[in-house]
């Protein structure tokens, strides 16, 4: 699952890095178009043995946690083991990215309604770097505005990398995962 909100004036935000990666999870998987679906856009394939579905929420980031409905209505869904949630970090540097087999939604809004839709913080979740907000600047603000032309390339750049990390999350599990590719 891969966080961010809809519509186009949120396609270069920060906030949207999220569904950067899963539009390149699908286009490196040759998934095929998202369709909608309920509160989410979702496409699926299979990679390596796995089937895997892609979804990314159009309840905007407050309410991520809606559109897991989708997935908890699989046959054998089990969140600990199945999900995998990219989401934007403003505390870590453009560039960095963190995957970790659980945690907090460490203020994250997107993660804590995730969180609270499941009712644990057992999930995985890849963080990726965005940026420390800089002085005074609201967060809300600073996840919203469009990345500068230098930490997007920065962060398209890193995309072929998060490919091949989500990938060996699927086949070896979150533990082999980070400790190849947290940065």
């Amino acid at each position: 699952m891969g966080l961010g909100n809809p519509g186009a004036e949120y396609d270069d935000t920060r906030h949207n890095v999220g569904w950067w990666v899963l539009d390149r999870l699908a286009y490196d998987w040759k998934f095929g178009p998202f369709r909608r679906e309920r509160r989410a856009l979702v496409v699926e394939g299979i990679v390596g043995a796995e089937k895997v579905v892609l979804v990314k929420p159009t309840t905007y980031m407050n309410r991520s946690g809606q559109a897991l409905r989708l997935l908890q209505g699989l046959d054998e869904f089990e969140a600990e083991e199945d999900l995998l949630v990219v989401v934007d970090d403003a505390s870590l540097d453009v560039g960095r990215i963190r995957l970790r087999p659980r945690g907090s939604d460490g203020g994250h809004n997107g993660l804590k309604s995730i969180s609270g839709a499941l009712g644990s913080h057992e999930y995985a979740r890849l963080r990726v770097g965005v940026g420390v907000k800089e002085g005074d600047v609201d967060l809300a603000d600073w996840v919203l505005s469009p990345m500068p032309p230098q930490d997007e390339e920065v962060v398209v750049g890193l995309l072929p990398m998060m490919t091949e990390a989500v990938h060996a999350w699927v086949e070896e599990g979150a533990e082999a995962a980070m400790n190849r590719f947290n940065r």
